[in-house]
């Protein structure tokens, strides 16, 4: 059951692979209709964590592994507080895609961003992809502040693409290329620089 990779890390948080003891944690914020409002799933019943949870751990058995999901837990007491994924949707493209989702009490203190970025680096840096992209809802304002925080840009408006809850749904469509990450990590060195 355990990863190829090792848990990644960064300033304040540990991203690592699921255990099934997770699935209460999981369960407080996939459950709540708030969290969930702008995504495919939800708001899960105990069955449906439990069910995502096993998913998790046999999709991570597979070999070569495409599909990373990460439990995002904090350095400091090791809490779980969302969950994100990255996933090799094009190997021969060398294309991924990434998401994530936290407890409504971390939202807006930067943790998403730095998961997402996090992503990107394990992405390009591990699973040496070339472009990563994410979906997001028009709606969904705090994620798409996040996609362009991380140097993501939109693609494309792609009209009721997707069946949720009982209607069509629009989509974003962002995305970046390993070059343009790599552009983006040599700047943030260069202004960290004091002369």
């Amino acid at each position: 059951m355990s990863s190829i990779y090792p848990p990644l890390e960064t300033q304040r948080l540990i991203l690592r692979d699921f255990v099934e003891s997770d699935w209460q944690a999981v369960h407080n914020y996939a459950s709540n209709p708030e969290v969930v409002r702008y995504l495919p799933f939800g708001p899960n019943t105990e069955e449906d964590t439990k069910n995502f949870l096993q998913t998790e751990i046999k999709m991570r058995r597979k070999r070569p592994r495409q599909h990373f999901g990460f439990a995002i837990t904090l350095k400091s007491d090791k809490q779980v507080i969302g969950s994100c994924h990255i996933s090799i949707t094009n190997p021969s493209k060398q294309e991924g895609s990434i998401g994530y989702c936290l407890a409504k009490e971390f939202w807006g203190q930067g943790y998403a961003t730095e998961t997402a970025r996090k992503l990107l680096d394990f992405g390009f840096k591990q699973l040496s992809l070339h472009r990563i992209f994410a979906f997001c809802d028009p709606k969904n304002t705090r994620s798409m502040r996040v996609l362009v925080k991380i140097g993501m840009r939109q693609e494309g408006y792609l009209r009721e693409y997707e069946w949720i809850k009982g209607k069509w749904r629009d989509s974003l469509l962002y995305a970046i290329l390993d070059r343009e990450m790599m552009q983006i990590q040599l700047l943030s060195i260069y202004a960290d620089k004091t002369y």
